[in-house]
């Protein structure tokens, strides 16, 4: 059997071995990058318009360009401000009512300003060796900071000048990779400049960290909502986690800096706090600043409080300690005297507010939906990026006022900027159910359907494992691991918010570290028996897929599931532990959630009863591996170990590489390709009677 399934695999072509695709009027791999996927947003000083980019890809080109719409708050037609071969991002309204923005039109991002109507751009920074990023203004628009890369340690060409085609890297250090890219030698700082009259950058910035080797903001996904101006434009808080090499790779401390523009001095106003503390934001009156903290060091996934320092006291205090919610996206009131702040709850994102003195914290909106950024707009409303899990995000208006409205969030449409692309798509039904886990616990669990769902039919059924470990299962959108493109090809996808996800409470959330293969493995168990109850189920038909820490948990039930499922797809899982923890990069990761190093005198269960590897001799059913080769969180050692392994057992195995990716494909082409190889797998391996692959 194995040998007649490989061989099928390996003679037939890739259009010819997928199943027959599905109709138009359901979701495509092709039709996800026809989407326009909503930006950043700003609302203008007047509180009147607002401004967002939207992104739209061209396959053909492999590439997307951004480009920047309005829309009146209070509700209209949406106009398209720029058209440009270069993305535009960074949006800032000036005081005068005009529009600032960074555009890569020239091949560098570059300052320009236009009116709010779209009239009147023009260039106002022209940097010959490098673009600006994260550019913010001053409140009175005559100061800007943005960042720059700047050099930080000698390169290899710099050592041996005699040898400029020689191609090695000299390490002596750890964090010598992160994420998806090497250490290239640079490191990004703020930059503080004055603007001359007619609004232009005059001649160079100051760098504000003038021979550091730490980045700011943090890399890789840290951008302007690091960098904060005071009210008076004089001060600059930035966050920076001023450690390199080994020290670096074992620690989150990651700190809030204070650059006062007068004496040029610089401190450290989180000094004390070990774990992450991030995102500034300056009261309006300037006496306070408020950022997001986590208070556990080395873990990544801890809760985020909200810490609010007093410049009077040089005093800072959680103002939401002891509440279970994580906050993000935090954002003061005109008067200074309230904080607004997104947080997962019960798979779903939503907003609250709380006073900025501490106390009680009210939930402003409730219902099936994630509000993913949101911006104030007077005093009684707001305007919020929205998800739901049939529906792509767009912009919305919230009324924010007391009363009977309060629980509702009373959303106003703003936007629809897929309506033509999605007309007539049909979307399966989400189902939010509840199931009793081994250890008594109401565990939330997403059901997805089919579009034209009969219960009188049998459906192949796919378990869907989270990755993070501590990423939540919400109403968001995603544009690989979609669940409406599962259910359009005809599957039931069960997702579970297992043990390790957020929204469900800190010993929820905690649960996790050092149990990886324990208490979310039961988790994953529980939902797909219980859901596996139901007549429409096909036993002999369910697959278990994921990335990440979710790829993990496939490696993991490959060697537990006791014949449950008739095929498994892991896209850059963990499969070895041992070898994993000295070649990933973020040390205080594997440190903190695997409980300690392999060579420990007495080592964690987690290298042995949750070790992936140790159960390769209980792998019975066909496996996708994918691997992306510049994924150093989890490095390709790990997939080809794992495909190896199935290969040399015998196994009906194929493994997608995609050389240029890393721990997610953002490329379009390779998207494509990715859902095609994941549904000619599934086709292939679930397809209706006998067994898998024959």
């Amino acid at each position: 059997m194995n040998k007649l399934f490989l061989g099928a695999l390996a003679l037939l072509p890739l259009a010819a071995a997928a199943q027959t695709p599905p109709p138009s009027a359901v979701l495509t791999p092709e039709k996800l990058w026809q989407l326009g996927r909503l930006g950043e947003m700003q609302v203008s000083p007047d509180g009147k318009t607002v401004a967002y980019t939207v992104t739209k890809y061209n396959l053909a080109e492999n590439k997307g360009n951004a480009d920047i719409w309005t829309v009146p708050v209070a509700g209209g037609t949406p106009k398209r401000l720029t058209d440009t071969p270069g993305s535009e991002n960074t949006l800032n309204w000036r005081p005068d009512g005009k529009l600032t923005f960074l555009s890569g039109e020239g091949g560098t991002d570059q300052l320009y300003v236009m009116s709010a109507n779209g009239s009147g751009k023009q260039k106002l920074s022209d940097f010959p060796d490098q673009g600006l990023s994260n550019l913010k203004y001053a409140p009175k628009a005559n100061f800007i900071l943005y960042t720059q890369d700047v050099k930080s340690s000698p390169t290899t060409l710099d050592m041996f000048p005699d040898l400029p085609k020689a191609d090695a890297k000299i390490i002596d250090d750890l964090n010598y990779r992160h994420w998806n890219v090497w250490d290239d030698h640079l490191a990004s700082h703020v930059f503080f400049q004055p603007l001359n009259g007619d609004g232009k950058p005059e001649g160079y910035g100051k760098d504000l960290m003038p021979g550091e080797k730490f980045d700011s903001p943090l890399m890789p996904d840290g951008g302007s909502e690091q960098l904060a101006f005071s009210p008076d434009g004089y001060r600059i808080a930035y966050t920076s986690r001023k450690l390199t090499g080994k020290a670096e790779a074992e620690s989150t401390n990651a700190d809030i800096y204070l650059y006062d523009i007068h004496n040029q001095q610089t401190v450290n106003l989180s000094e004390g706090l070990g774990g992450y503390d991030t995102e500034p934001s300056f009261s309006p009156d300037g006496k306070q600043v408020a950022w997001l903290s986590m208070a556990t060091p080395g873990f990544e996934s801890d809760r985020n409080g909200i810490m609010v320092y007093d410049f009077a006291s040089k005093k800072h205090v959680d103002i939401i300690k002891g509440s279970e919610l994580s906050a993000g996206n935090v954002r003061w009131s005109a008067d200074g005297k309230t904080l607004y702040f997104l947080a997962v709850i019960e798979g779903t994102e939503q907003l609250f507010v709380v006073s900025s003195n501490g106390g009680v914290i009210r939930q402003l909106t409730t219902g099936a939906q994630n509000y993913n950024a949101f911006e104030l707009v007077g005093k009684d409303q707001a305007v919020a990026n929205r998800t739901t899990l049939s529906a792509f995000a767009d912009i919305v208006r919230l009324d924010l006022k007391t009363g009977k409205n309060l629980k509702s969030g009373r959303e106003t449409p703003l936007t629809t900027i897929n309506q033509q692309e999605l007309a007539g798509i049909k979307f399966g039904k989400v189902e939010d159910r509840r199931v009793t886990t081994t250890d008594g616990k109401q565990m939330q669990v997403y059901v997805i359907y089919p579009p034209d769902f009969d219960p009188a039919k049998k459906y192949p059924t796919l378990l869907y494992c989270q990755g993070g470990p501590q990423a939540p299962i919400t109403q968001s959108q995603s544009y690989r691991w979609n669940f409406q493109l599962m259910a359009a090809n005809g599957y039931i996808v069960v997702a579970p918010n297992r043990r390790g996800l957020p929204g469900f409470g800190r010993e929820w959330n905690d649960a996790i570290s050092g149990d990886w293969g324990g208490q979310p493995i039961k988790d994953y168990l529980s939902a797909i028996d219980k859901i596996s109850e139901e007549p429409f189920v096909d036993k002999d038909r369910r697959g278990c897929v994921g990335a990440s820490y979710g790829g993990y948990s496939v490696y993991y039930l490959a060697g537990h599931h006791e014949g449950r499922f008739k095929t498994f797809i892991s896209h850059d899982g963990l499969y070895n532990l041992t070898s994993w923890y000295p070649s990933t990069e973020e040390m205080f990761f594997a440190k903190h959630d695997m409980g300690g190093a392999p060579w420990d005198a007495t080592p964690s269960k987690s290298y042995q009863e949750f070790n992936p590897q140790m159960f390769v001799k209980n792998w019975d059913t066909p496996i996708l591996v994918i691997q992306g080769g510049k994924d150093f969180r989890v490095p390709e050692g790990q997939a080809m170990e794992a495909f190896g392994t199935a290969q040399l057992r015998g196994i009906p195995s194929r493994f997608l590489y995609l050389p240029n990716e890393g721990h997610w494909v953002t490329k379009p082409q390779n998207s494509v390709l990715w859902q095609r190889v994941f549904f000619e797998w599934l086709g292939r391996t679930l397809k209706p009677g006998g067994q898998a692959g024959k």
